[in-house]
């Protein structure tokens, strides 16, 4: 994850005046039961609520609009509703804007810009990274789309920067399109590529030499094959400029596998194309190149371990390795000799994970995973280490930008001090900081941040950070929330999050833990909470929970847990299996019924970490961690918001449907609530406006049920200024 997210019409958005806090609330509908069974190896399974995997079907239809209505008029009745949304609007509307997914081509720096009031994040274009007045503005979805609904899902600049190509897509759904624009004046090309991006593959594009065509993947067109397989088969095909895309050329991609995942590249020179195969979302990639003049080569296949690759200024492919090495290793490939044999290990395995690293031109910069933050230590590029670069505090370290010769832009940032690029190369003492700094109103100069570990049973460290304000007492007094994800080999990292600050100045304890099923110590680290073995990030989840109570820093009356996606599972698997360590849980689209997820699109994506029912030994994990299948019937469970967008590609909403009325049905007192996005999808591409009001529901539903009075806020702006939400 960001995987920390989850757009409505704007009349739902802009809350009137809250009603007086006891006011009636409407009937929250009871979902039918339809029980059938399903049997897998020989155990029988039963399901009540499997129709409501149809969204057609009426009373899964109705029943989700009767929950969503209830949810709402459940926060409206709350009267601080307003000046906690107000509070969530101050601390994260700042005037000063966020550069992020920095690239540069062609002597040109190309950003996406997120500055509020504007619903959508743009693509913006500058010659000089120390002065923002070289900025211009290149595609800007806000403009094209004044409701908020259009998002850019990738964007690719050429080899010169004359042109960029540009996904959008609309309403969260990721069904994006390609198209081309003129880089100097944002004026578009006639050229359009439609079905290359999805929520189930991605999308990506590379450009030839001279810009005169481009790679892109693309998914089956309508009739090309049956409807339920549109969503699979990626391939690769060729655009030239000002052709029909009637015309394009299939160049690869037949001998994919059903749930191939491609991403595309073009090597500095612009004479060989890189193709990254995924095999589905487990983390499995084969690689081909295009060298000039030949046809495709399959350099590694799935099994070889490489789980990266990047183009060298030297005329070699660069690797990434976990094979017999979990913490990774980083082999060199002269592109002249195109076979895995020919690859020599230039940085041998160290006792920090390897998490991506950029070739420069005498330089390779390697971004080291050392436990969730990260630093940087730069070698020459016969594997001779040179310098390591780190932050004063519990920072995370984004991949370097190769820009020019050896020189690199690196975007750090911290739990409490938000996202700044700096610049970096040989010669330079430290990193020196850019004009591209975020100043946020949200100021966490009185907060603290501990680095803390957890034991799990078999011995295993759980770090947890721990942010919190200076001087609070351990006395188990403190609400706290403790978020975690913990799949894909994707890790928990020191993100700054402004709206954390609602949280804290209310006396409250944040607490980003990383469980098994991450990838902060390396491959083992995932391999431990993967597959069959999933029960392991939620047993480690639970012990974090546990740890915080047993130190004082909260009580288990005062926790509650969060996480989205899969960090969904994560809470959704920890309230049920352990729903005595903690008071309220708040699940963002988050998978709930394992042994049906490979039956939805992106769900056959996730056998390759989930695990499938067509394996009987990943079947038997798989249903003793399966939260829905572990809901007992008479227990109390936790205060649960479970959050869902109708046009979720990734985690369909029947995940959420499906958990949430088999939790309702047990007849636990606590609440269950469900928050519907109609207009929006897995939180990618939502906008901002939609973003302000799920922050502010899940503030106050925590605040309500963790007992915490909320006592509005004057906003003094120390370090920013806020703007008002559209």
């Amino acid at each position: 994850m960001s995987r920390r997210t989850v757009a409505l019409a704007l009349a739902l958005l802009l809350v009137a005046a809250a009603p007086a806090r006891h006011s009636k609330l409407p009937v929250k509908p009871r979902a039918p039961k339809r029980t059938v069974t399903n049997t897998y190896w020989g155990v029988t399974v039963p399901d009540d609520y499997q129709y409501m995997e149809k969204p057609s079907d009426p009373a899964a239809a109705t029943w989700g609009h009767g929950q969503d209505r209830y949810t709402r008029a459940w926060m409206t009745s709350h009267p601080e509703r307003k000046a906690i949304l107000d509070r969530v609007v101050a601390l994260t509307h700042s005037d000063s804007p966020d550069y992020y997914a920095g690239t540069y081509y062609g002597a040109t720096y190309f950003f996406l810009k997120e500055q509020p009031p504007k619903q959508q994040p743009f693509l913006v274009s500058m010659t000089s990274v120390m002065d923002t007045k070289t900025e211009r503005t290149v595609v800007d979805p806000n403009a094209i789309d004044p409701t908020g609904g259009t998002t850019i899902d990738f964007y690719r600049p050429s080899l010169d920067g004359r042109y960029v190509a540009v996904s959008l897509s609309r309403n969260g759904t990721e069904d994006g399109t390609v198209h081309l624009y003129q880089a100097s004046s944002g004026k578009p090309l006639p050229d359009v590529l439609p079905f290359v991006n999805g929520g189930t593959a991605g999308g990506s594009v590379a450009w030839n030499q001279d810009a005169s065509g481009i790679y892109y993947t693309r998914y089956p067109h309508p009739g090309e094959r049956a409807p339920e397989d549109l969503p699979f088969y990626q391939q690769i095909y060729f655009h030239r400029l000002g052709t029909p895309v009637e015309k394009d050329t299939y160049v690869l991609g037949k001998e994919f596998p059903r749930i191939a995942e491609v991403d595309l590249a073009t090597s500095p020179d612009g004479l060989t194309i890189l193709a990254d195969v995924s095999n589905g979302d487990g983390g499995e990639h084969a690689y081909w190149i295009l060298p000039p003049g030949r046809e495709w080569i399959q350099v590694t296949q799935f099994t070889d371990g490489i789980i990266n690759a990047q183009f060298g200024l030297d005329g070699a492919l660069y690797l990434l390795s976990r094979k017999d090495a979990p913490r990774k290793t980083i082999l060199r490939l002269p592109l002249r000799f195109p076979d895995l044999h020919h690859a020599a290990v230039i940085v041998p395995e160290t006792q920090n994970a390897i998490e991506s690293f950029t070739p420069t031109e005498t330089r390779l910069y390697v971004t080291e995973m050392v436990g969730g933050p990260t630093q940087i230590r730069v070698y020459d590029l016969h594997g001779k280490e040179q310098a390591l670069v780190t932050m004063p505090e519990i920072s995370l370290m984004g991949g370097a930008v190769r820009t020019m010769g050896d020189e690199v832009l690196v975007r750090s940032q911290s739990y409490t001090h938000p996202p700044a690029y700096y610049r970096y190369g040989p010669g330079r003492a430290a990193m020196q900081e850019t004009a591209l700094r975020q100043i946020s109103p949200a100021d966490f100069s009185d907060c603290e941040v501990r680095r803390e570990f957890a034991e799990a049973p078999d011995g295993t460290k759980l770090p947890m950070n721990i942010i919190m304000k200076k001087g609070t007492k351990k006395d188990g007094q403190s609400p706290a929330i403790l978020y975690g994800y913990g799949s894909y080999g994707l890790s928990e990292q020191p993100y700054f999050s402004p709206e954390i600050k609602v949280w804290i100045e209310q006396g409250g304890i944040y607490v980003d833990a990383s469980v098994r099923g991450g990838g902060e110590y390396g491959d083992a680290w995932h391999q431990a909470a993967r597959l069959g073995t999933k029960k392991v990030s939620m047993e480690d989840f639970a012990v974090c929970a546990r740890y915080l109570a047993d130190q004082g820093y909260t009580s288990k009356e005062k926790l509650a847990i969060e996480g989205g996606s899969a960090g969904g599972l994560l809470v959704y698997g920890t309230l049920v299996h352990y729903p005595d360590f903690m008071k309220a849980a708040v699940a963002h689209v988050g998978y709930g019924d394992v042994l049906r997820t490979e039956l939805s699109p992106n769900g056959e994506f996730n056998v390759t970490e989930f695990g499938t029912v067509k394996d009987s030994v990943q079947f038997q994990g798989m249903y003793g961690y399966s939260p829905y299948h572990h809901v007992v019937d008479g227990k109390t469970y936790p205060s649960i918001l479970a959050l869902t967008g109708a046009n979720d590609p990734r985690v369909p909403s029947w995940e959420t449907y499906k958990m949430v009325a088999r939790l309702q049905a047990t007849g636990s007192k606590n609440p269950i609530l469900m928050r519907v996005s109609f207009d929006s999808g897995h939180g990618i591409g939502e906008s901002l406006s939609e973003r302000d009001q799920q922050m502010a529901d899940v503030m106050l539903f925590l605040f309500d049920q963790l007992g915490v009075k909320y006592k509005p806020v004057r906003h003094e702006a120390k370090s920013g200024k806020a703007v008002p939400s559209l």
